[in-house]
């Protein structure tokens, strides 16, 4: 099957700017990434999510870019003529290989690699993401919270130089503790980390059993996390440097909060405003009278005219929630149900029988949506 366009799949137009590519990839990202799908489509969901970064790593890389718009798939294919250096020649391919270093997807592979001091590659840490359940009260008024979090410590047995108590590390001897080693293509010399070391520099002939080598062990911390009032369904909260540590002293990722609201008993929640169901008698609605309506503030009463239908909408101005970017709270809708009378005694069947005759004597000033309604259907079938 043929390969669909790179910009086709990210969804931007040829001329897209470099930040342009970068969104339009983190949003297909996050749309796409497998811990967001599971289930049934969690197969498709993947495959749409390794296009998108296949697409995304030839365009955010300027010599592999180029090859593509002029050359199409065959030019950044590395086993075509034109992958290997463009028509006539070697180098090219690989040249933007070498330097198409990117950031892992946003949840986290390892960031793009950089050159630490000592020459070694240095990567930062993975992104961690965790999912918070609170309240609507608490998403309304804010709280402080604590949650527990892995953390990487150095190891305690070989007091993170990950080689076994008695044993040192060795230099890599096919690097000689650069790192990096270099890679002749064509007219270019490339430069690369060491396969051996993995760009450490260094080999450990006898890993620390307890950490396998790695010089630090995973254990849980606890974080304090302030959720700032007027939060909503899905929003993330940073917290820098809460991720998993980075390779070869390279900084730690970031930990992102995202918040889940649990479903509320009375309210539902639409941007700043709340929407609830006030159930009323049947004698309240025709007679009308004063309804207590909750809000999360409290209790409040709406005087109900007589007459009033089911469905009817009163709306609370301010009784709804402050948005964390909103200069004045929502409004509260309440939304009138009229219950219809169940279990009647004889006595109460007998009054409303008499009361609905009393009704169809009136005539249809009683029943005014009735009338409507009737006179509509006549008309569809005329």
């Amino acid at each position: 099957m043929a390969k669909r366009d790179y910009y086709e799949i990210l969804g931007v137009a040829k001329n897209a700017s470099e930040d342009d590519i970068k969104k339009a990839y983190r949003k297909l990202a996050m749309k796409y990434h497998p811990d967001r799908n599971q289930g049934d489509g969690a197969k498709a969901a993947e495959e749409k999510f390794k296009e998108a970064k296949e697409a995304y790593e030839m365009l955010s890389d300027t010599q592999k870019r180029a090859a593509y718009d002029q050359y199409g798939h065959a030019g950044v294919d590395p086993n075509s003529g034109m992958g290997r250096g463009g028509p006539g020649g070697e180098g090219f391919g690989g040249f933007a290989e070498a330097f198409g270093d990117i950031f892992g997807d946003i949840f986290g592979g390892q960031g793009g690699g950089r050159r630490g001091g000592g020459g070694q590659q240095v990567y930062r840490g993975s992104d961690l993401s965790y999912a918070m359940e609170i309240t609507l009260e608490e998403a309304a008024n804010g709280k402080d919270s604590q949650i527990r979090i892995p953390s990487w410590d150095n190891c305690d047995t070989c007091g993170g130089t990950g080689a076994k108590p008695g044993t040192k590390a060795k230099t890599c001897t096919t690097c000689n503790g650069s790192g990096t080693v270099h890679m002749r293509q064509g007219f270019f010399s490339i430069q690369q980390s060491c396969p051996h070391c993995h760009g450490t520099g260094k080999i450990i002939p006898e890993p620390c059993t307890t950490c396998n080598g790695a010089g630090k062990t995973k254990r849980q911390k606890t974080l304090e996390v302030k959720i700032p009032a007027g939060i909503n369904e899905g929003m993330r909260i940073r917290s820098a440097g809460n991720g998993e540590p980075g390779q070869n002293g390279g900084p730690p990722g970031d930990l992102y909060i995202e918040i889940r609201i649990k479903p509320h008993e009375i309210f539902e929640r639409d941007g700043d405003d709340l929407h609830c169901t006030v159930p009323i008698g049947l004698t309240t609605a025709a007679l009308g009278g004063t309804v207590e309506v909750p809000t999360l503030s409290g209790k409040v009463e709406i005087e109900l005219p007589e007459g009033t239908q089911h469905g009817k909408t009163f709306r609370l101005r301010g009784k709804g929630i402050k948005g964390i970017r909103s200069a004045y709270p929502g409004d509260l809708f309440t939304h009138v149900a009229i219950e219809t009378p169940v279990k009647l005694t004889e006595h109460q069947r007998k009054l409303l029988k008499e009361l609905d005759e009393s009704f169809r004597k009136g005539g249809d000033k009683h029943s005014p949506n009735s009338k409507s309604w009737a006179d509509r259907v006549k008309d569809l079938f005329k």
